[in-house]
């Protein structure tokens, strides 16, 4: 049993929460997931299962899409939902489409972001969420993001009322802080604010109407049907080029052989792959020898190669 199960991740949940469960339903203990998800968020979960592990760190996508609401009026202590109130302000004016749209294209492209403090970021060796449990508050690192799209989906012309709410899809980079983009939106328009709804629709590659919830995952066991729910590992990396070796180089592989860089590629990972068709590994350019390429990582073994 082995391959990447995209999960349709339930709100309520963390990611760890949903491999735990995961290895309960498929009774497999090697399941790991490619990055975290908040609790409150839904979407696109993708889940490594078996051999697959082993690829997990290759496919965090770079660019992950959500669409989300933000509420005005008052905030929170987690920039969300799920948190306390922190502060109350009426909207006491009318918001235009337009000035939320303006702020929303101030916000696309290479924008400065502070992670809030109830995150995984770590901070001296410790996490930040642990600061705030403890009702500290300790400097935090401002990192650099990327927003490639952020669009409001709502139609209406104006907004007004005590509190705000109104729909956005966005498309950004990595370590985005999506529920800290929904404060930044309020204070540029002059409220507090939180994000009061969000699901993540892709990652990278994998979309939202791909995934399978855990229903569907229970579903497909009792019915005998379980390998139909994996994208095998050799899909999971199409995206990256490949270079096919005879067996005698297979053979090789396993114990870190280099390989000449002979179709001159020059993407930083390549997949290299048997005569059938089987992944066994994935390459990175050698930072000594120009021309050559040295294992990142190893897919199969000795035993696995004679199957």
């Amino acid at each position: 049993m082995e391959g990447v199960v995209l999960l349709h991740k339930p709100k309520g949940m963390t990611s760890h929460d949903c491999v735990f469960k995961l290895r309960k339903i498929l009774r497999e203990k090697r399941i790991g997931h490619t990055g975290t998800l908040d609790p409150d968020v839904t979407g696109v979960l993708p889940l490594c299962v078996g051999r697959a592990t082993k690829i997990a760190q290759f496919l965090t996508s770079e660019t992950k899409t959500y669409e989300g609401e933000v509420t005005l009026g008052f905030s929170t202590t987690t920039e969300d939902a799920s948190g306390e109130v922190v502060e109350k302000q009426d909207v006491n004016r009318v918001i235009t489409r337009k000035e939320v749209e303006e702020v929303l294209a101030e916000l696309t492209g290479t924008i400065e972001q502070m992670p809030p403090m109830f995150s995984a970021v770590k901070v001296n060796g410790k996490k930040l969420y642990e600061y705030a449990r403890a009702g500290q508050e300790v400097e935090r690192p401002v990192r650099t993001i990327t927003i490639h799209e952020f669009v409001l989906l709502d139609d209406r012309e104006v907004f007004e009322g005590e509190n705000i709410s109104f729909r956005f899809r966005v498309t950004c980079s990595k370590g985005t802080y999506v529920r800290t983009l929904a404060v930044m939106i309020g204070e540029k328009l002059g409220f507090p604010s939180h994000m009061s709804h969000l699901v993540r629709t892709a990652s990278g590659e994998f979309l939202l109407e791909d995934c399978i919830s855990f229903e569907e995952i229970e579903e497909n066991v009792q019915n005998g049907t379980v390998e139909s729910i994996f994208i095998s590992i050799d899909e999971a990396l199409s995206k990256f080029p490949k270079m096919v070796v005879d067996e005698k180089q297979a053979e090789k592989i396993k114990n870190g052989m280099f390989l000449k860089n002979e179709l001159e590629i020059t993407a930083p990972f390549i997949t290299v792959f048997d005569k059938n068709d089987r992944c066994l590994a994935i390459y990175e350019h050698h930072p000594k020898h120009p021309g050559m390429l040295k294992p990142m990582k190893v897919l199969v073994n000795n035993q696995e190669l004679k199957l």
